[in-house]
This record gives C-alpha cells, structure tokens and sequence, in this order.
C-alpha cells in the first residue's frame, strides 16, 4: 500500500464489502489513521454516541470461536431484530438478487445446504479478516437517532479505508451475539452492539474477489423538488 489518499469521488466508489481477506495485518497508526477519519462523523446535536472496541490476535479468535459455536448451538442474542422476512416488494428482491451475485462467484448452487451453510459460517470467522470494529451504543429513546449516528460513523470508518487501500464489510449478524461479546470485551450492559466491520486488506485472488454490487439508478431513490 502507498501513502496517497484517494480523493472522495474515488473512495465512495471503489468501497466494496470484501468477503475475503488476507491475514495480513494494519500497523497501529493505519489503524489510528482510520479511526481519527471516523471521529470527524457527524451525529445528532453532536452526541458522538459510537462506542467502538477493535479487536484482533487473541480476542478475535477468542470472539471467532464463542459466535461459531453459539450460533451452530442456536444461542442468539442480539440486541435488535433482523429478519428477511421483514423485507417486502423491490427490497425482498434486491436482497435476493445480492445472494444470488455471492453464491453464484462462489459455485454454490441455490439447493447446496450444506455449502450455504458454510458460507454463512464464514461471516463469524470474520472472512479472514485480522482485524473487527464492534459498534456499540447508548440507548436514547426508540434508538432510531442513535443508530442513524453509528451508521455514519461506519460509513465514514469504511470510506477511510477504501481511500487508504484498505477493504472492510458491514456485518449485521456480528451483533447477533451481544451478551457474549459484551462479556468477553467487558462492556458494559449500558452499551447495545449494532454491528461490526471486518476489516484489512482484501484477498485479490478470491473467488468473489470480483464481486461488485449494483446500485439503482439516482433517479429510482431521489426526487428533486424546484
């Protein structure tokens, strides 16, 4: 990795959610590089709600190995809901087609359980990654507000490392086992766990190494108003 920067135009477009990574790890100051990028998140009435643990070595195996077998155990704790069943309409579809783009770079045919299953089991071992932010926060009324403010600093903490040659993904089901990663990190049960961000450098030669996701077109989610 070289020491430039990329510009934002860049940066925002050259983001992608890796699925695999290298076990090379981030010195201590990229890492610094990234989080004091993240810092500069706006948030409501400037609470700077994040609460964020970084974990890699020890602790992530450690987190590595509770989450696969808490989650082959059926032990669920996550602090807010999730389920595809929620999506409905052009979002059901969206989600379906994003799987389908995932599983078909792997070769895992739709009817292959077993292969889906270890696929799916991949998301606990971070994809390889060496190192995982864990994005915790306070609870303020309905947490939508809150929220909102953790998903921009994640959105600013994923933008630092695209422009810093990086790669990192968003990871809902890394909050699925919140009272153990609570315990294991000594966090506070003031504290929930959104999600996590798995994060180094990508792994060019894996098979979704190619894997870009589409967007819709501007004109599909915005409406100008003269």
């Amino acid at each position: 990795m070289s020491n430039q920067v990329l510009a934002f135009d860049e940066a925002v477009r050259q983001r992608f959610s890796s699925r695999a990574f290298l076990s090379t790890p981030l010195t201590n100051e990229q890492i610094q590089a990234v989080l004091q990028d993240a810092q500069y998140s706006p948030s409501n009435c400037n609470t700077q709600p994040w609460n964020v643990h970084i974990v890699s070595g020890a602790t992530k195996d450690a987190l590595q190995k509770m989450m696969i077998e808490n989650d082959i155990a059926g032990n669920v704790t996550p602090d807010f809901s999730f389920s595809y069943d929620d999506f409905h309409g052009d979002y059901y579809e969206r989600s379906q087609r994003q799987a389908k783009v995932y599983y078909d770079a792997l070769g895992i045919a739709r009817d292959d359980k077993e292969k889906r299953r270890e696929a799916y089991l991949r998301n606990f071992n971070f994809f390889g990654a060496p190192h995982v932010a864990f994005l915790f926060m306070p609870s303020f009324g309905d947490n939508v507000r809150v929220a909102s403010d953790i998903g921009m600093y994640g959105q600013s903490f994923l933008l630092s490392l695209a422009a810093r040659g990086f790669a990192g993904i968003p990871q809902t089901l890394l909050g699925f086992h919140a009272d153990a990663t609570r315990k294991i990190l000594g966090v506070s049960d003031d504290y929930r766990l959104l999600f996590g961000i798995s994060f180094g450098y990508a792994d060019p030669d894996a098979p979704s190494a190619g894997v870009r996701m589409w967007r819709q077109s501007v004109d599909e989610s915005v409406t100008l108003h003269n």
